[in-house]
């Protein structure tokens, strides 16, 4: 079964498409804002919303992201980093055995942004690299300013997430 809504979020209208019991896309919309019509649908809607009040910093939705075998993988890489923290394109690939070419590309082929964080990677040298979602940069500096993960007037950035009591 696939259903779909349309929600307003700060960073526009987004649709969010649920297939066989998970999320599979999101995605920004012109379409018209439209009720969700499933509990899947309502949750992650509400999940949007905490997320955007600054209530949330993890998403629980089952999701099911169409891609091959290497984007799943960095999808899933980009879900283990914590709310508030970044990872370099080159820093993620090392760590999954990739290219920095091949996680921004699977990056921007990412069908389910915000919910599968990748605004959370960015560029060596604390330049901040593209964003596929609308709105590009702009919009992908909104979210980690909403994480408090970037501030590019630092002359270095702590890559880490700090630790619980740190």
């Amino acid at each position: 079964m696939t259903a779909d809504c349309v929600v307003t979020t700060p960073v526009g209208r987004v649709r969010i498409v649920e297939d066989a019991g998970a999320i599979a896309i999101l995605a920004w919309s012109d379409a018209p804002v439209s009720r969700p019509t499933t509990s899947l649908l309502h949750n992650a809607a509400e999940q949007l919303n905490t997320y955007f009040a600054g209530h949330r910093t993890a998403f629980e939705l089952p999701l099911a992201p169409a891609g091959t075998a290497h984007q799943k993988k960095v999808w899933a890489a980009m879900c283990a980093i914590p709310f508030g923290a970044v990872r370099t394109y080159g820093g993620l690939a090392a760590k999954i055995g990739s290219s920095a070419r091949a996680v921004g590309t699977a990056c921007g082929k990412n069908p389910i942004p915000i919910i599968v964080p990748c605004h959370r990677i960015i560029a060596a040298g604390n330049s901040i690299g593209g964003y596929s979602g609308r709105g590009g940069v702009v919009t992908k500096r909104a979210l980690l300013n909403l994480e408090g993960a970037y501030h590019n007037k630092q002359s270095s950035l702590d890559l880490e997430a700090p630790e619980a009591g740190r």
